[in-house]
């Protein structure tokens, strides 16, 4: 067994993705939001949101924080909230959506501390990018604003999420991205929920997410670039798997961080805060975990029954439970919750079949704490 036990470790979260506001410029037919232009009602005020950054620098220093949206530059006081982060010592990075992105606002993200931004390509054309997000112009506005990032030395990196729409096009989207320049490719497998719970037909199949996967792995030590799937968790375990094969031990020294994430990190060292305050293992599964309007995240972090039941793997139900992988991939429980209703449940987009020695093992154990 890989990974070292939950009741042995100090969880500590390392990145916070952060709805800075819902409003928005794109109408994406994946989006978790849902998300129009607004406004919405509730957002958090000014001092709530430097608050929050207070807390979070206080609790957990050199924490990493994402400003998302929505399109975060919608909010008047974006650049007062990125600078007021970035003094305190946080690692605060902003996700625009392109449309707003001008040589000017580029070389202000940099003014405030911005360290890195991202960017979503999620597709090869603009025909098939634009389709996605169904606004016309939205890849070229997201050309041009790498390109202002570029002028302006600004960090960059690139998002895309995967769908039956854009699978065959991945491998040269991956070389356009490099040949941008980007820091890192980021492809996200679908999690369908918001317009997104209206796509699983677009959600490739799990013997296509097992094949993806598998080229992702083979991929790992020929980019020369950060190449990350994200909302793949059993990519973790494809990767032991073929390691082992080959007699290799898996280990931060020879592996980086390969070897020491793991593939849900909601709940262990991720975290999801909305536009109104409210706690989420991450933006895909929505189920409020606590808001920061009521008590202050650090507290959150350290008390909420939901992010105790994510750290809690033996306990994840069906294959997940017993998996002999489950603590270096953990299974999507987003993906869970669309399908099941239950965040515990098995990840239903996963072929793989746990050995009988790890089911009887996992079974003894309960029987051992008294559980059926």
């Amino acid at each position: 067994m890989e990974g070292k036990p939950a009741a042995e470790k100090k969880w500590l979260p390392k990145l916070i993705a952060w709805e800075v506001t819902r409003s928005c410029n794109l109408d994406c037919i994946h989006c978790r939001a849902a998300a129009r232009f607004g406004p919405y009602p509730n957002e958090l005020k000014t001092e709530e949101c430097l608050a929050f950054l207070d807390d979070v620098a206080k609790a957990f220093p050199s924490f990493i924080i994402i400003l998302t949206g929505g399109e975060p530059m919608m909010r008047d006081d974006i650049w007062e909230i990125a600078a007021h982060g970035h003094k305190l010592g946080l690692r605060m990075v902003m996700a625009p959506c392109g449309f707003l992105v001008t040589e000017e606002t580029a070389r202000k993200m940099k003014e405030v501390g911005i360290q890195r931004v991202s960017y979503s390509i999620d597709g090869l054309t603009a025909e098939s990018h634009d389709n996605f997000r169904r606004v016309k112009g939205a890849f070229d506005s997201v050309m041009q604003a790498i390109e202002n990032s570029k002028k302006v030395g600004l960090e960059f990196q690139v998002n895309t999420t995967i769908t039956k729409h854009n699978l065959h096009e991945l491998p040269q989207i991956l070389d356009m991205v490099i040949k941008l320049g980007a820091k890192a490719h980021h492809p996200f497998l679908l999690v369908p929920t918001g317009r997104g719970s209206e796509l699983k037909h677009l959600e490739i199949p799990p013997e296509e997410y097992e094949k993806t996967l598998t080229w992702f792995y083979n991929m790992r030590d020929k980019v020369p670039i950060q190449f990350k799937p994200t909302c793949a968790p059993h990519y973790y375990r494809i990767f032991r798997q073929h390691e082992r094969e080959k007699g290799i031990t898996v280990k931060p020294e020879t592996h980086g961080l390969d070897a020491m994430t793991k593939g849900c990190m909601g709940g262990q060292s991720f975290a999801f805060v909305s536009h109104t305050g409210k706690v989420q293992i991450c933006g895909f599964l929505d189920v409020e975990c606590g808001d920061i309007r009521k008590e202050p995240f650090s507290k959150i972090w350290d008390t909420s029954k939901v992010f105790k039941e994510m750290r809690a793997w033996d306990d994840y139900k069906g294959r997940c439970g017993y998996c002999e992988f489950r603590r270096v991939c953990g299974g999507c429980r987003a993906r869970a919750y669309a399908f099941t209703g239950d965040y515990m449940q098995e990840e239903p987009f996963c072929t793989y079949q746990p050995s009988e020695e790890a089911k009887n093992a996992h079974n003894k154990r309960k029987e051992a704490a008294g559980e059926k």
